[in-house]
């Protein structure tokens, strides 16, 4: 079972590509300079991917600094596996474990929220009454899901009445399945939906849409259903070329897009939906419905005034250099992950790539050497469209397709090859780089 357009690369040997993928990433990440001395406090807010893969790396270069990370969650969330949960092909502890695993000895783990962070006096206070000072400080909070945003709508409703949402978590995205399964089952008219904010992992939602229909298609229920799909602007994907090629297979499979449709509002109870449009508002009736709410910057960011003034004003993302990800006014200060304010990158796979460079910015900073690497707003989607296919969509700030491997891996084919990258690569991947090492 292999791709036509690539005979020469057989399950087999993909499957040795893919290890050797990750052992290069891990072997190039042990690759690394010289430690330096230094007695600098680093805080770091949020043991996500990347405060977590961040604390690894410092501590491999930094001898003497004292690193904490201030997080109130014990559980690890493997994020890009909740799309694999929500269509029943992996249970909800697919996703999770123990946050202090993958931290190494000699940082501190304060596990309480960050509640107020002061850049003039340069301290970071926590809900547990601690207040700490620091030298450097990283962002890396992760984002709010906006749920209140939709009226009528509560996290118990996941599971019941059709309703689907995969993105609160591993419990949640359980519940989607079941919700999802019934549909499949039954048919009628399944609505999927995005917000019109900025958003962790855009290609998620498409995921979703491809495999309930892939599950209603090989439970032969696909005829009795209706499958609708709101995009939050004129287009259903940030990048041109990738938004035609899934526009030509939504024709393919009968989904049908609706264009500048965001939820404004949800009656459970009637199965019916309100959304915004350019013309006003517009209900739908559904049998299934996948909600995925407006997201934006913890509180503790917006009041602490590290946000951007001039834009994305009701998201309140981190006002940063889109290169080297330092704050534009409090140099002490790097925004990380999905927190961070640039055009690109609220993916796991773009964490790994600014991670080198928040680390290179602060281990420079303290040497007083020039730091050299940037980010070029790298962003790698393992775009699903069914159960074994998927295209390994990778791009940059500038919407330039970038393929980590190039006449191996045609980025906009549907292949079974792109599929194992994210059934057996991905996780190992994401893991080594949680260590530091890749």
């Amino acid at each position: 079972m292999h791709s036509p357009k690539s005979p020469a690369l057989n399950r087999r040997g993909f499957l040795g590509l893919a290890a050797g993928a990750t052992a290069l990433t891990v072997t190039a990440g042990n690759a690394q300079a010289a430690t330096v001395k230094t007695n600098a406090k680093i805080v770091i807010i949020g043991a996500g991917a990347g405060g977590t893969a961040l604390s690894n790396r410092l501590m491999d270069r930094l001898e003497g600094a004292q690193i904490t990370l201030i997080d109130p969650r014990k559980e690890h969330l493997y994020q890009p596996g909740l799309t694999l949960v929500a269509a029943g092909l992996k249970p909800a502890d697919y996703v999770t474990s123990e946050t202090s695993d993958w931290l190494p000895k000699g940082v501190t783990l304060i596990q309480e929220k960050a509640a107020a962070i002061d850049p003039v006096a340069k301290t970071v206070s926590t809900d547990g009454g601690q207040t700490l000072t620091y030298d450097f400080l990283v962002v890396a909070p992760g984002l709010i899901l906006d749920h209140d945003a939709i009226e009528g709508f509560s996290l118990d409703m996941v599971g019941e009445n059709g309703i689907g949402a995969l993105y609160a978590g591993p419990q949640y995205a359980a519940a989607t399945w079941k919700a999802a399964s019934k549909f499949i089952e039954e048919g009628g008219h399944g609505i999927f939906t995005r917000p019109g904010t900025e958003m962790k992992c855009a290609g998620a939602p498409l995921k979703h849409t491809f495999l309930i229909d892939d599950r209603l298609r090989r439970a032969g229920n696909r005829g009795k259903a209706e499958i609708t799909y709101g995009a939050h602007d004129g287009a259903l994907f940030g990048v041109p070329i990738v938004s035609e090629k899934v526009r030509m297979l939504f024709g393919d499979r009968d989904i049908a897009p609706v264009y500048r449709h965001t939820v404004k509002a949800i009656d459970a109870g009637a199965k019916r939906v309100t959304f915004n449009t350019a013309e006003g508002t517009e209900e739908m009736d559904y049998d299934y419905i996948h909600l995925i709410p407006p997201q934006r910057a913890p509180e503790v960011i917006r009041q602490s005034g590290l946000s951007w003034a001039d834009k994305w004003t009701d998201q309140g993302w981190v006002e940063c250099d889109m290169a080297t990800l330092q704050h534009l006014r409090y140099p002490e200060i790097w925004a990380l992950g999905d927190v961070a304010g640039v055009p690109k990158g609220k993916t796991a796979a773009s964490v790994k790539w600014q991670v080198p460079v928040v680390e290179d910015q602060i281990v420079s900073a303290i040497a007083g050497t020039t730091p050299t690497e940037t980010y070029g707003g790298y962003t790698s989607c393992p775009m699903i469209t069914k159960i074994g296919r998927a295209m390994l969509v990778e791009f940059d700030y500038n919407n330039n397709l970038t393929p980590s491997f190039p006449g191996i891996i045609p980025p906009l084919e549907e292949l079974w090859i792109s599929w194992l990258m994210k059934e057996v690569a991905l996780k190992a991947t994401y893991n080594a780089m949680l260590r530091g090492k890749a």
